[in-house]
């Protein structure tokens, strides 16, 4: 067992985990907190997509003792009321069955934080490797697709989704 500090959602918690307790089950099991999904549990869905000091991260491969004095936030968020992305989503359908929708809307908004500082994907070079002093101007679809390809969506909603995250970045 190991003692951990982290700020969950805005609120400082002292907790006690079994050093192999991945933050996905700290989570759902000992916080209570169901919005973010168990998916693969092997990383390559997305559904258990959370942020850490502001970075996402997949919460099933992160060892909960690993970001002791962390700040995570998942779906919940402070509990107030709905984000610009979660807004954009409910009016553009950006889901259907729901069950990776929370690891969507967390992966979108990492999404505009990444644009929006910079940083490049491989679609930010459109075929071309040479040096890009800057990144594109906008958030195109292929731009979009990029940066969500972590987030898996059985029921096909991608269209959709892409146009909620367009939406949100206009």
């Amino acid at each position: 067992m190991t003692q951990l500090q982290l700020t969950v959602n805005g609120t400082p918690r002292a907790l006690r985990a079994d050093i192999r307790t991945t933050l996905l089950d700290l989570l759902r099991e000992r916080l209570g907190l169901t919005g973010t999904k168990k998916g693969c549990d092997h990383g390559l869905c997305g559904a258990c997509t959370v942020t850490v000091d502001g970075e996402r991260v997949l919460s099933c491969l992160t060892l909960a003792a690993s970001i002791d004095g962390a700040a995570v936030e998942t779906i919940e968020g402070d509990g107030g009321e709905l984000d610009t992305v979660q807004c954009a989503f409910i009016r553009h359908d950006g889901f259907q069955c729901g069950y990776c929708t929370s690891g969507q809307i967390t992966s979108a908004r990492a999404v505009l934080r990444e644009f929006g500082r910079g940083d490049l994907s491989a679609a930010s070079f459109e075929g071309c490797r040479h040096a890009v002093a800057d990144g594109p101007d906008a958030l195109s679809d292929a731009e979009i697709r990029e940066r969500m390809a972590g987030n898996i969506c059985r029921c096909g909603a991608y269209a959709n989704i892409v146009a909620a995250i367009k939406g949100v970045a206009m």
